[in-house]
Parts: structure tokens; sequence; C-alpha cells
């Protein structure tokens, strides 16, 4: 099969970024059977570029049954064998004990996703423990800083102050390389989602039922811990949340979506919350309009945030808490649209002698001697799920010339045929850094882009 090459032209300069944000507590659940309704699998339009996904309570035992000695969690495998098929490659996971945070993107963005780093706070025990706290993951799209903190924080109607301090200490001490030592907040977008554990004061079990019952949120929303603390905490000053409009995601007798009838009787409660914040700039405010579609906000430097939607999944019942999901848009100018590498390769391969691909690399690109390129399966779940990968090592003679060229032998080929890509993995920026060339992101409307693949067509001598 040969590759059709989609050539794109950009008209607007903006960069339309669609986000699909899951938060979930498993409660050391395994996953279910099904998760495309959650991943919108089945009713998406394939234009999602990134799906976030931060779950909490993952048991950390380690499933021997895994091929993949990369990942010791069932979620993780899941995720990756469930998103792969549709072009989503994961760029990056942490984990934190029961915390995990995984971040996929379409595999033709991997080139303009650079400076990606994750962290880990503790807060349980003082901080000497990693049941709670949060991790995050930080990079910058086409120029444009964003990062995702995923946290857990302390249970207990009682705690909201508790919760509050940590989340503060979890800001403070996050600090990722660079320049400068930058935190979660001095990034262009924050998105912070998780197990916030947030309950509903005052009110008693009776009139919370009554009220979810009736669909009369707007009573309980007054008086939602985190809600409140809105008005009151500095620490959230320019968080935004898309308003609640579906019952308290905690806690349901597993298996059921009945609350809990259990011993303890937990009082229902919007405990699982996605919400961002864009950078206060010295110049603008954030501008926020609230529609009946969907929550938008704005900076004047060109970044704009939109949520299409905010909902809860009642048919996952393997865990006493609901997950909840968003998808946004994020609409930001170009800053970065030039790969920091290029490959250059034929559209066929046919025998060994075609095995070759040229690369050339922009002037400022930090190359090492431990950077390579892979060949990967038109499918990939990650950097290292190659088929085969050459050194791309810079020869004395190479210093000179733009274009330079590596050649695959015959046991670094696949041994059957199909559609593959080539990706270059930059060892000091621990990611793919270019791929044949390609794609131009996005004009506004990016359901068309496609990464250049070729093919290799298997022949037995």
């Amino acid at each position: 099969m040969q590759f059709n090459q989609l050539q794109h032209a950009v008209a607007v300069r903006r960069v339309c970024w669609k986000l699909h944000i899951i938060t979930w507590n498993v409660g050391s659940a395994t996953p279910p059977d099904d998760i495309t309704s959650l991943l919108g699998l089945n009713v998406g339009d394939g234009n999602t570029d990134m799906y976030i996904i931060g779950l909490q309570e993952v048991n950390s035992m380690i499933n021997k049954r895994l091929k993949d000695v990369l990942f010791t969690d069932q979620w993780s495998e899941v995720c990756m064998e469930r998103l792969s098929p549709f072009g989503y490659v994961l760029v990056t996971s942490q984990r934190m004990q029961g915390l995990l945070l995984l971040v996929f993107a379409k595999y033709f963005h991997l080139p303009f996703l650079r400076g990606v780093q994750t962290e880990t706070t503790r807060t349980g025990l003082g901080g000497y423990w990693g049941n709670k706290g949060g991790v995050s993951a930080r990079m910058s799209a086409f120029g444009h800083t964003i990062c995702f903190l995923n946290c857990h924080l302390p249970a207990h109607m009682e705690n909201s102050e508790q919760r509050m301090e940590d989340f503060e200490s979890i800001l403070q001490q996050q600090q990722f390389e660079g320049q400068a030592a930058i935190g979660v907040l001095d990034h262009d977008v924050v998105f912070w989602f998780g197990d916030l554990n947030f309950r509903i004061d005052d009110l008693d079990m009776q009139v919370v039922k009554s009220a979810i019952d009736n669909n009369k949120f707007s009573m309980l929303l007054e008086k939602d811990q985190l809600n409140m603390a809105k008005d009151s905490e500095t620490v959230l000053e320019g968080f935004q949340e898309g308003p609640l409009k579906f019952p308290p995601t905690y806690k349901f007798d597993v298996g059921t979506d009945t609350y809990d009838t259990s011993g303890k009787k937990r009082k229902p409660a919007w405990t699982d919350r996605i919400l961002w914040r864009l950078r206060a700039t010295a110049t603008a405010g954030a501008a926020v309009s609230t529609g009946k579609r969907c929550s938008i906000s704005a900076l004047t430097s060109g970044t704009k945030v939109t949520q299409h939607y905010y909902r809860s999944h009642m048919e996952y019942t393997v865990s006493d808490h609901k997950p909840v999901s968003s998808i946004f848009t994020l609409q930001f100018p170009y800053k970065v649209d030039i790969p920091l590498v290029t490959i250059i390769v034929e559209d066929e391969w046919n025998s060994i002698a075609d095995a070759t691909a040229k690369f050339k690399l922009v002037p400022s690109y930090p190359r090492s001697s431990w950077d390579w390129i892979g060949l990967y399966k038109v499918g990939f779940k990650h950097h290292k799920d190659y088929v085969g990968y050459v050194w791309a090592k810079q020869e004395e003679a190479d210093f000179n010339r733009q274009e330079q060229q590596v050649t695959f032998t015959e046991e670094e080929l696949p041994k059957g045929s199909g559609d593959f890509i080539l990706g270059y993995y930059s060892n000091n920026m621990s990611t793919i850094v270019g791929s044949q060339p390609l794609w131009q992101p996005c004009t506004g409307q990016n359901e068309n882009a496609q990464c250049h693949c070729f093919s290799i067509q298997h022949h037995h001598s």
C-alpha cells in the first residue's frame, strides 16, 4: 500500500487544540471491560488532539501478565490499548502510589510538544506518604506552556481547610526546570483535576438526597466547600469551573448507581472535579463568559479556553466514585511550527537497500550522541514501542552537511509488510522531536491532519 501525502495550507496562524480530560478515583478496581464511552470514542469526531487521564487509588500491585515492563498497572495498559489504534501516543506518564497521570497526543503533534517534565508531591502523613498529594505534567505546545495537575486531597467533611493547605503546599513544592524554575501557576494554562474531596456542608443526608432526586443542584452547590472557598482562598484566584449539571459523583455502592447504604452512610458530594486557570498577565485579567452551551475564558495574549462539556459517567460502577470528563478547546497563536528535526524518506521500501532515511536538524537543536531514529508501526503506543531503531550518530564528515543519512539493517526491519512511521527521539529532551514531513497541525479545522507514513513491502527471496 502506498502513502498519499496530505498537504495543508495554513491560512489562519492559530492553533485550536482539543483536549479531553478525565478524572476518576477507581477505588483499587481493575479496569472495566469497555472504556469506549468514557474516552468518547463512540461519539467522537476524531478531532481530539490530546487525552489527559488522571486516576486516583490505582492498585499498585504489579500485574505479572503485562507484556510491557515499562508499565506496571493495568490502567496504563488498557488506555494505551484503546487509544493507540486511533493514532494516540503516550507523551508522558507519572505515578505516585495510587495517583496516576497519563498524557496522550496524536502522533503528528509530538514534534511540537517540548519541554515535557513531570513532578510529584506527597502530602499524606505530613508529606511522608504518597497516598495523597499531586502528580503533574507540563510541556509547551506550539510554544505555549500547559500544566496538568492531578490531585488526591484529604478525605472527610471536616478537612476542608486541610485540603486547601495541601493544595497550596503542592503548588509551592512543584517547581520545573527551565531557564528559571517555574511553578504550576506560571504556565499559560493550568488544568487542575482529581479527587479533590470537597464535601457539601451543613445540609443533612435526607435534604441532600432529596435535592439530587429532584434535580435541584443549586441549593447543594451553595454549600459545596470548593465553591465557598473560591470566595475566600487567594490560592484559588483565577481558577474556573464549568457548571455542575450532573449529580454528585461520590459515594456509591460498588456495582450500582445507589448512594452509600453502608454503615458509614457517606453524604453524596462532588468530590471529583476539573478546573482550569489562565495565567494572569500584567495587562489583562481573564474575561469570562458562561453561556448555555460552554464556558469561555480568554487572555489578551491571544490564548482562549472554551469548555464544551463537563459531565459524569454513571454507567461505570467498578468504583464508589463515578468518572468525570470534560472537553476543552484551546486556541492560541502559533509560536512554534517548525519541527526540530525533519526526516525525509521514500514512500515505499521494497528491499533492504531502500531502508535509508535522510534527516535535517535546525541549527539550534541540542543534539546528543544518544539520539536515535525509531521505526514505528502505525498505531504505536509510546516512544519505546518501536519495531527497530538506529543511532542518529553524527560522523565527523557530517558536521557541515545540512542533510544526513541513516541506514536500517535487515535485523532492524520488520519481518512482514505494513505502514510505518519514522520518529527521531531526542535523548536530551526525552521525546520524539521529528518525523517525516507532514502536516500543518491546525487551521481551525484539523480533522484531516495526518502524518506522513510509508509502507514496507516484504519480499521473500
